[in-house]
């Protein structure tokens, strides 16, 4: 079984910076054949994608709002996906979970809570 541990978070003033990390285990798992997701879930909303990873072709995906300001990376002797997070804003406050697609099944990390203050 995969098990994801989500770490980094903390209340911010906008326009600072905060390293989310994603601790990945698991008999069996192989940290080279993944996707791993952060997801947003900000007060009252849905969950929403903010940046994905992939072990193929170590591609990385960001959505618009975060593009330019967030950097997912992957440090495969640590097994642990990294989200760097700069020029934070107000509305990127909410929690952050993890998520792994490891053949063909979905894992969730517990959340961390990410508060950034105006």
């Amino acid at each position: 079984e995969v098990q994801l541990q989500a770490s980094g978070g903390g209340l911010v003033q906008a326009g600072g910076s905060l390293r989310l990390s994603c601790l990945i285990s698991g008999s069996g798992f192989n940290f080279d054949d993944y996707v791993i997701g952060w997801f947003h879930q900000a007060p009252g909303k849905e969950r929403e994608v903010s940046s994905c990873i992939s072990s193929s072709d170590r591609s990385t995906y960001h959505t618009d709002s975060v593009k330019g300001r967030f950097t997912i990376s992957s440090d495969h002797a640590k097994n642990t996906v990294y989200l760097q997070m700069n020029s934070l804003r107000p509305d990127d406050t909410g929690v952050y979970y993890c998520e792994a697609i490891y053949s063909g099944v979905v894992y969730w990390g517990q959340g961390t809570q990410v508060t950034v203050s105006s």
